[in-house]
C-alpha cells in the first residue's frame, strides 16, 4: 500500500474513532477534555487581557513604553514547548507550567492591538475632545477605547486561536486538556486516537474562530458609526 492510501487509512480510522460512543463520554472522553481545553484557554485569555489591555491603553494613550510592545512582540519568536519545558523544571508537574508558557503566547498579540487601537485615534479627533473640556480618562473613555475596540475584538481573537491550537502542550505536564489524546495516542502508537483528538482540536478552532471574527465583525461596525457620530459631535461643540 501506497504512502497516499496509508494515510488515507489512518484518516478513516481516526473518524471512525471519533464515532464511538464511549470515546466521547467518562471522565477521560472527548466532551470533558473540551471542557477543560475550553477551561484552560478562557483561563489564559483573561489573564492575559487583564495584563495586556490596561498596559495597552496606557502605553497608546501616554505615548511612553513603545518599547515593551516591541519587546513582547519579540517575544513571540521564543518557542513555547521550551517555555513549557523550562517552566515544568521550575514548577513541577501540573497546570502551573502550562499556563505560564500561554500567557507569554497569549500577552503580545493583545497588547500589540490594544496599543495600535488606542494609538491609532485620529490625532485631530483627540485634541478636538480635551479643546471641549474633556479630561483624559474622559478622552480615553468616550473617544480612544471605542475607537479601539475592532482591533482589540481582532487581538482577542488572535491570541484566543493561538491559545486553542497551543493549550495541546498542557497535557505535557497534566493530564488536561484534548491534548492527553495526542499524546497517548502518539504514546502507543493509536494513530486513529492522535489523528481524532487533532481533528476536534481543529474543529473547535473553526467553530471560534467563527464565532469571534462575528463579535469583530460588530464591533467594527459599531466602532465606525460610534466614530462617526463622536466627530460630528466634537465639531459642532467647537
Amino acid at each position: 500500500m501506497d504512502e497516499k492510501g496509508a494515510g488515507m487509512n489512518i484518516l478513516l480510522d481516526a473518524l471512525t474513532w471519533l464515532t464511538v460512543p464511549a470515546h466521547w463520554l467518562g471522565e477521560s472522553g472527548i466532551l470533558v477534555r473540551t471542557a477543560q481545553h475550553l477551561g484552560l484557554t478562557l483561563l489564559i485569555v483573561t489573564l492575559a487581557a487583564l495584563i495586556a489591555l490596561p498596559l495597552g491603553t496606557w502605553i497608546g494613550h501616554t505615548g511612553k513604553g513603545r518599547w515593551l510592545v516591541s519587546a513582547t512582540g519579540a517575544a513571540r519568536a521564543i518557542p513555547t514547548l521550551g517555555v513549557l519545558t523550562l517552566a515544568g523544571l521550575w514548577l513541577g508537574i501540573g497546570l502551573a507550567a502550562p499556563t505560564l508558557a500561554l500567557l507569554v503566547l497569549a500577552i503580545p498579540p493583545l497588547l500589540s492591538a490594544t496599543y495600535s487601537g488606542i494609538a491609532s485615534t485620529p490625532r485631530a479627533t483627540v485634541d478636538a475632545a480635551r479643546a471641549i473640556g474633556l479630561t483624559e480618562p474622559q478622552v480615553l473613555a468616550q473617544v480612544e477605547a471605542p475607537h479601539a475596540a475592532g482591533l482589540v475584538a481582532a487581538g482577542v481573537r488572535s491570541a484566543t486561536l493561538q491559545v486553542i491550537a497551543t493549550t495541546t502542550l498542557a497535557a505535557y505536564t497534566a493530564n488536561y486538556g484534548l491534548g492527553r489524546f495526542l499524546y497517548e495516542g502518539l504514546k502507543t502508537r493509536d494513530y486513529a486516537e492522535m489523528i481524532g483528538g487533532a481533528i476536534v482540536v481543529v474543529a473547535l478552532a473553526l467553530v471560534t474562530d467563527a464565532l469571534l471574527a462575528l463579535i469583530a465583525r460588530r464591533l467594527r461596525a459599531r466602532t465606525h458609526s460610534y466614530s462617526d457620530n463622536e466627530n460630528n459631535s466634537l465639531k459642532e461643540s467647537l
